[in-house]
């Protein structure tokens, strides 16, 4: 897959899936922009693996759910590289509680980041995407956003809105020749997941067809497809990565 001349945004991708992500694009040729909230010592280690492809790489440290803040990100890039042609929304948290305990403050946080912080960067890409004729946009969702998740109401409930961004937003921009996809993750084994109860992942082991669970470069894969010109003629399409736990 040729991503030469390509810049591609990445958001959360200093870690896990976006840090696979990063490094896939960058294999293809992509120059990567990573925006995250980590600090500058932690962006050092992948900026230096980024760089090890060939490519050019920034970070800019930036809160996605602040809109203006969203709107500078995306400037700076294009006064960086002089284009951006590849969006993928990946940074997302997770505050977990059943809906009977869950605050207030749990339901706006994983809301204002994991969808508006979506929102924000679609809304900062879109105009230049519009005017160049051109441009890729991969959501990172999740199963849950399909099928909910115990637990989980504020987190399920994002990632369905994401689905919906995804497909609303790929009516609108399609006429552009901007394509606009989510990917639906099933449990990816990342340092946050090794950091969960053994039983979290007992149970995703009994649901996943394939026995065995996700690993970042399976997301990354199929991101760096759909934002290839392999992938020119899909747009509005949720796919699951997730070795059959969906069914």
């Amino acid at each position: 897959m040729n991503l030469e001349n390509k810049t591609a945004i990445v958001t959360g991708g200093i870690s896990g899936i976006g840090a696979a992500i990063s490094l896939e694009l960058a294999r293809c040729g992509a120059n990567v922009a990573i925006i995250d909230l980590k600090p500058d010592e932690e962006a050092a280690e992948i900026l230096e693996q980024l760089t090890e492809t060939g490519c050019t790489a920034i970070f800019i440290r930036s809160d996605i759910s602040d809109f203006a803040a969203s709107i500078q990100a995306v400037q700076f890039v294009v006064d960086t590289y002089g284009q951006v042609d590849i969006l993928v929304n990946n940074a997302g948290i997770n505050r977990d509680g059943v809906i009977w305990k869950m605050t207030e403050e749990q339901w706006d946080d994983v809301i204002r980041v994991n969808l508006k912080g979506y929102f924000n960067f679609i809304r900062a890409v879109s105009p230049i995407f519009r005017e160049q004729q051109s441009g890729k946009i991969v959501n990172i969702t999740s199963i849950n956003g399909i099928r909910g998740k115990f637990g989980q109401s504020n987190y399920s409930a994002s990632k369905a809105g994401i689905i919906g961004l995804t497909k609303s937003v790929a009516k609108e921009l399609g006429k552009y020749n901007v394509n606009v996809n989510a990917i639906a993750p099933g449990l990816i084994e990342t340092e946050m997941m090794r950091n969960t109860d053994e039983s979290v992942r007992t149970a995703a082991l009994e649901e996943i067809v394939l026995k065995r669970l996700g690993q970042p470069e399976d997301i990354a894969n199929v991101a760096a497809f759909l934002c290839s010109a392999l992938a020119q003629h899909i747009t509005g399409e949720v796919i699951k990565v997730d070795g059959g736990q969906y069914i």
